[in-house]
């Protein structure tokens, strides 16, 4: 390794390039020092345990020090084979954790978790007489390469028996899962899978079975990558250490189960929904990464509009009423009955809400979790919740006419309801709850307001390129007024990780009952000619929401499109 003096001058090194970044400041930095001082261990991996800095952050400044881009993890995953294993042992690769990639002429690339350790670079140098060209990468990404295409002959299995090279079916017994699963290289390839997911944001990890391997998937921005793939031998390992760290019960493999899981997470709690299901070749699981610290309940960095915030802001002030929020499974309609609640005043109001599951905790709100199982449902606690004489009740879902009507109950005797619908339009919420049973003179006397919503893919601010909007495009799409204007559209960089996006915004529309709507649901009107009429009254649809948010560089027509239209929304 590099000696201690060389350690010193390379971490001087990275600490001014993380300040070049705005990575960390001087008292963060000296905290880090002193912590290193009296630990013995090397600064840069101070800055990372104490979560001053993220993973991804000190891999970009190691970019910045060697020049070359940092590399994405599609190039890692995309590594088959090792490259010249006969010279390079994988004891030392694993020690050093670097990994050589396919060779550029005289070039060796080598991926590193330091690339500014000078001994490592010469002893691979010398070794394969090659010019070694050393780039950053995550260690979480590298790690979980050297798992897949160096897997230690200890991984698991005894005997001398790994799993890899072993043909028959792992024993289906509870303790030999329990056995495999307490297995280090196991607890820590999961670990780095899911490490990896918070590190890069992904909101979802995916651990698909498969006949011939384990597939596993992270979901970026509502659109799913695959980022690793282990051998199926290993499948039961994995998916029993998952198990274990939800509570659930490794021996059950027949029926579908729902656990969580609390970790620290570079210095900060990480909730994670867990689900498991079974299927062909083994159960699949996902977690549903729940990161507290990286959510902001705020209108503005929703992407709502000025005035749909007004709007809904003024519906949540209502002293009674219904407000709804409604839109497909996974359009963040939670979040945003969330950002609203914590836009309210507490101190004076008491709030409630019944959720399945929990997703977030909010400090000054009661909140409950349903148990079906027990015969905790939503009407049931609906019921009970009202005895607590709250202000204001958050219910997750309106599922059915029995909910539906405690709450129109509830907001006739003087609560606030908060809810939402799995519906296309703000304007289909009317009819769902009519199909329900839910009659129209209760909808008339309680409905305050309908928020519809859909995320679409923002854009990446670093690599967007311009695009200006032909005459033509602009009639087509409804903008003849914007005709020469500049959309944009995606491009792709290490940063968005070549997708060309980068997060991702809500488009709304808002639907307040004036009195011609109200008429109209009183006539039994259809959600088309409600939705006319609220347009005729200025209401903005999703569709037009989503053309001016393009139109404002925040993403494409494409995107819009795809979500709004695809849905018939």
């Amino acid at each position: 390794m590099a000696t201690s003096s060389q350690q010193a001058l390379s971490a001087e090194r990275l600490v001014s390039a993380l300040e070049a970044r705005g990575a960390c400041d001087a008292m963060m930095i000296e905290r880090a020092r002193k912590v290193a001082r009296e630990s013995g261990q090397a600064l840069p991996s101070v800055l990372l345990q104490l979560g001053l800095v993220s993973e991804t952050l000190m891999t970009g400044a190691y970019a910045d020090l060697t020049g070359f881009p940092a590399l994405s993890s599609d190039i890692l995953t995309s590594c088959r084979a090792p490259v010249l294993a006969e010279r390079l042992a994988a004891g030392f690769l694993r020690s050093v954790r670097a990994l050589p990639l396919p060779p550029d002429g005289n070039t060796l690339p080598v991926a590193m978790a330091d690339p500014l350790d000078g001994f490592v670079v010469d002893a691979i140098g010398l070794v394969t007489g090659l010019t070694v060209r050393p780039l950053a990468a995550l260690p979480g990404d590298l790690e979980a390469a050297m798992e897949r295409l160096y897997p230690d002959a200890t991984d698991v299995g005894d005997e001398g028996e790994t799993a890899a090279n072993r043909d028959e079916p792992l024993e289906e017994d509870a303790d030999r899962l329990k056995d495999l699963a307490s297995e280090a290289p196991v607890i820590r390839l999961v670990n780095q899978i899911i490490f990896r997911a918070v590190e890069t944001r992904a909101s979802d990890i995916h651990f698909e079975p498969q006949e011939d391997r384990l597939c596993v998937r992270y979901r970026y921005d509502g659109v799913l990558h695959e980022v690793d793939s282990q051998p199926a031998s290993l499948t039961a390992a994995l998916v029993s250490r998952v198990k274990i760290m939800a509570r659930l019960d490794i021996a059950e493999r027949r029926l579908p189960q729902d656990g969580r899981i609390k970790l620290a997470v570079r210095g900060h709690e990480v909730d994670f929904r867990v689900s498991t299901v079974p299927a062909l070749y083994g159960e699949t699981v996902v977690l549903r990464v729940l990161d507290r610290g990286s959510v902001r309940f705020d209108f503005a960095r929703l992407g709502l509009s000025s005035e749909v915030t007004r709007l809904f802001r003024a519906a949540l002030e209502q002293p009674n009423g219904i407000v709804l929020v409604t839109g497909p499974t996974g359009s963040g309609k939670t979040t945003t009955l969330y950002t609203g609640l914590a836009s309210l005043d507490i101190g004076a109001r008491k709030v409630m809400t019944i959720e399945d599951p929990v997703e977030y905790q909010i400090a000054g709100i009661n909140q409950v979790q349903i148990r079906p199982q027990i015969g905790l449902t939503f009407a049931s606690l609906l019921r009970a919740i009202l005895r607590q004489d709250p202000d204001v009740i958050m219910v997750g879902e309106i599922r059915d006419l029995e909910t539906a009507q405690i709450a129109a109950q509830a907001a006739l005797t003087g609560h606030l309801v908060l809810s939402t619908l799995h519906t296309n339009s703000a304007a289909a919420a009317v009819t769902r709850l009519r199909d329900m049973g839910l009659e129209d003179y209760l909808q008339t006397a309680v409905l305050r307001g309908v928020l519809a919503q859909r995320l679409v893919r923002r854009l990446c601010p670093s690599c967007r390129v311009p695009a200006p909007l032909e005459p033509e495009q602009a009639v087509a799409l409804g903008l003849d007024q914007a005709a020469g204007a500049t959309l944009y559209r995606a491009s792709g960089c290490p940063e968005c990780r070549h997708t060309g996006y980068r997060g991702r915004l809500a488009i709304v529309e808002f639907l307040s009952p004036s009195p011609a709507v109200m008429r109209l649901i009183l006539a039994r009107a259809d959600h088309a000619a409600i939705e006319r009429q609220a347009v005729a009254e200025g209401m903005v649809t999703l569709y037009q929401a989503g053309l001016a948010a393009a139109c404002a560089g925040e993403t494409t027509v494409e995107e819009v499109v795809r979500i709004v239209r695809a849905e018939g929304g």
